[in-house]
C-alpha cells in the first residue's frame, strides 16, 4: 500500500485555510463549510453531499474507507486547530454548501417558517424534528443564525441534508405559498387556539419565532391563526426546541 503524505505543520496553507471556515464570513465567501466527526461526515457523503476534502489522523483512517480518495493524513495537533468541538473529533472534512430556490418546492403541504433564531443548538434541534415529522421544507427568515455554522451542523445529526432549507422573506414567503394557512406559534396572545385543534390536513406554514422575542409583530400579523401550547400557570413559558418540537409532533398526527 503507497504510504501517504502526513501534514504535520498547523502553519500549513490548506490548514489554515480551512480552519477560516469556523467563521461565518469565510464560509460566505468560499461557499463551504466544515463536518466535524464520523457521523456527520458519512451522513453528508450518502445523501451525496460534495465532500472536498478529509482531514483525519492515521488511527482513524481506516473508518473513512467508503471516502479513501478525498482522505488527507494530518498530525492530532492539526486535527485539533482545524475542529470547534471540546475533543477532538474522527476528522473534519471540507464540503461544498448547498443552495435551494424557493421556487423549488412545489405543491409543499407542510412547511416550518423560522425567524429571528440566535441559538445554534436550537436550530440544530428544530431541523432534526422538521425532519423526523416529515416537513416538506424549513424557511429561514431575519437574522437566524447561520446553518452551516458547525454547532448546528453537529445538532441536526445529519439530518441538515435530508430537507430543503431556504433562506427567503416573510414577504416572499407569504406571496410564494399565499395558499397554504399561515400558523404563528405565539406566547401571551389574546387571539389563540389550541394547536391540536388546528386541521393539519390543509397545506400549512408553521412559524416559530426567537428564543427571547418570539416571532415579530411582521410575522404575527400575516398569521391566518395564532396558536399556544397550553401549560401550567407555575411555569412563563416553554424552552423553544422543545416548544417547535411539540408543535412538529402535533402537526404530523
Amino acid at each position: 500500500m503507497q504510504e501517504r503524505d502526513v501534514i504535520t505543520s498547523t502553519a500549513n496553507s490548506k490548514i489554515k485555510e480551512t480552519a477560516k471556515l469556523q467563521q461565518k464570513k469565510y464560509r460566505n465567501e468560499s461557499g463551504l463549510f466544515l463536518l466535524e466527526g464520523y457521523k456527520p461526515i458519512e451522513e453528508a457523503f450518502f445523501s451525496n453531499v460534495d465532500i472536498q476534502n478529509v482531514y483525519t489522523t492515521e488511527k482513524h483512517l481506516p473508518r473513512f474507507d467508503f471516502i479513501k480518495d478525498k482522505i488527507t493524513l494530518v498530525t492530532p495537533s492539526v486535527l485539533e486547530k482545524i475542529s470547534t468541538t471540546d475533543s477532538m473529533p474522527e476528522a473534519v472534512a471540507v464540503a461544498k454548501q448547498r443552495s435551494y430556490d424557493i421556487k423549488d418546492i412545489k405543491n409543499p403541504k407542510r412547511l416550518v417558517l423560522i425567524e429571528n433564531i440566535k441559538d445554534a443548538g436550537n436550530l440544530g434541534t428544530l431541523i432534526r424534528c422538521a425532519c423526523a415529522f416529515s416537513m416538506d421544507a424549513i424557511l429561514l427568515c431575519g437574522d437566524t443564525v447561520d446553518i452551516y455554522n458547525p454547532k448546528v451542523i453537529r445538532s441536526t445529526v445529519g439530518a441538515i441534508f435530508k430537507i430543503p432549507i431556504i433562506k427567503t422573506s416573510l414577504k416572499e414567503a407569504k406571496t410564494v405559498f399565499s395558499t397554504s394557512t399561515f400558523i404563528a406559534s405565539v406566547v401571551n396572545h389574546k387571539e389563540t387556539v389550541n394547536p391540536e385543534t388546528i386541521d393539519y390536513k390543509k397545506p400549512f406554514v408553521l412559524m416559530l419565532g426567537s428564543e427571547a422575542e418570539g416571532l415579530t409583530k411582521e410575522a404575527v400579523d400575516i398569521a391566518d391563526i395564532k396558536t399556544t401550547i397550553p401549560i401550567s400557570v407555575k411555569t412563563e413559558s416553554l424552552n423553544l426546541s422543545m416548544a417547535g418540537t411539540i408543535l412538529l409532533y402535533i402537526s404530523s398526527k
